[in-house]
């Protein structure tokens, strides 16, 4: 998985603002307090303004009286976030979640919607319609009429399937690219736009048990990274945490 260079340029101002909210956690945030924290980023007051607005009308906002909270939308996708940076596993004990794809015919739009929800839930694809995932996270398993799911011990060497289900090479490769861009840029535009790239990568950390990792895996640097930038995001535009 490469990191593509644009992921790096200075993000929208619409984009810049929710991920502001989305890694600070912090309170609503006032409009003086967003247009002091788009000043720091670099985007002018009138153009948060606008980008607020627009946030709001199509639903990732939401005014409070207290100020702009995250929309429903997002909530979602922040706890998907928190999931990534904070893991929640338990000890393996060499099973593996399976989920098997029982009803065909279902529209494309359907399907599409049915695998980003695996994906979500870090399970990854055996073959068509077979997904999986060593059963090592405390979290409800991922639901759905058309499939059929059970818990397995395959009789593969488990850190063979690993590699065959995820490019364990390529998503170390990624992290450390982004964790040397996020330690070599000073500019508080270029930061946000690299940390916004190590929480998308993060989401898709298979959060493997530890007997299935590789011995340089970097995830828990790269959070441990992620952590340190939102305690700064928070400094830096003298939010509450």
């Amino acid at each position: 998985m490469a990191t593509a260079r644009d992921d790096f340029a200075p993000l929208s101002a619409r984009s810049a603002i929710l991920s502001l909210m989305l890694g600070a956690h912090p309170n609503p945030l006032t409009p003086a307090e967003l247009a002091r924290a788009g000043q720091l980023l670099g985007i002018a007051p009138a153009t948060v303004r606008v980008a607020v607005t627009r946030a709001v009308s199509d639903g990732d906002l939401r005014r409070t009286d207290g100020g702009y909270r995250l929309g429903d939308r997002l909530v979602t996708r922040q706890a998907h976030q928190d999931e990534a940076v904070h893991t929640a596993d338990k000890p393996w004990d060499g099973s593996w979640e399976t989920a098997v794809v029982v009803t065909t015919g279902r529209p494309g739009p359907e399907r599409a919607v049915l695998r980003d929800g695996l994906k979500a839930h870090r399970l990854a694809e055996l073959r068509e319609g077979v997904w999986m995932r060593p059963a090592n996270l405390q979290r409800t398993r991922f639901s759905d009429p058309v499939l059929q799911t059970f818990t397995s011990v395959p009789d593969q060497d488990p850190r063979e399937l690993a590699t065959s289900l995820w490019d364990l090479t390529g998503w170390t490769r990624t992290a450390e690219q982004l964790l040397d861009r996020l330690a070599s840029t000073p500019e508080p535009a270029h930061r946000l736009a690299t940390a916004a790239a190590m929480v998308r990568h993060l989401s898709t950390d298979p959060l493997l048990p530890v007997e299935l990792r590789p011995s340089d895996w970097p995830a828990a640097t790269l959070r441990e990274a992620y952590r340190a930038y939102r305690r700064e995001l928070s400094e830096l535009a003298a939010l509450p945490r």
